[in-house]
């Protein structure tokens, strides 16, 4: 583990897409790894918002960026960016998957969901 317990770059992020989303049929725009168990959820721009309700439900408060050319990481409890290690392979969705996504599941007025 890294010095931030919350923090652990040896886990892998459990999914490509938001688990929820993916499990309710449901879309996101941007997603969030939790550094602490890999959940993939989508971020507070999504209808669902899924990456900050895992934080509610666990208290996991360390996600990083999923998109693909970001890196930076968002501490929940203190509500600011903080610093965190390299993690474990992927560090991005795949770039073809799109964003917003998944392809067949974002309604036409996607734009007017957001929040």
């Amino acid at each position: 583990m890294h010095a931030n317990s919350a923090i652990d770059p040896s886990v892998p992020p459990a999914s490509e897409g938001c688990s929820a989303c993916e499990s309710d049929g449901g879309w996101w725009l941007h997603l969030r790894r939790c550094t602490t168990c890999g959940t993939i959820g989508c971020c507070d721009s999504s209808p669902a918002q899924h990456a900050t309700a895992h934080f509610t439900e666990t208290g996991h408060p360390i996600v990083r960026s999923f998109e693909p050319g970001e890196s930076w990481f968002w501490d929940y409890e203190s509500d600011a960016y903080t610093e965190g290690p390299e993690l474990a392979p992927p560090v991005a969705r795949p770039v073809g998957q799109g964003s917003p996504a998944p392809k067949g599941r974002v309604p036409a007025d996607w734009r007017s969901l957001l929040h």
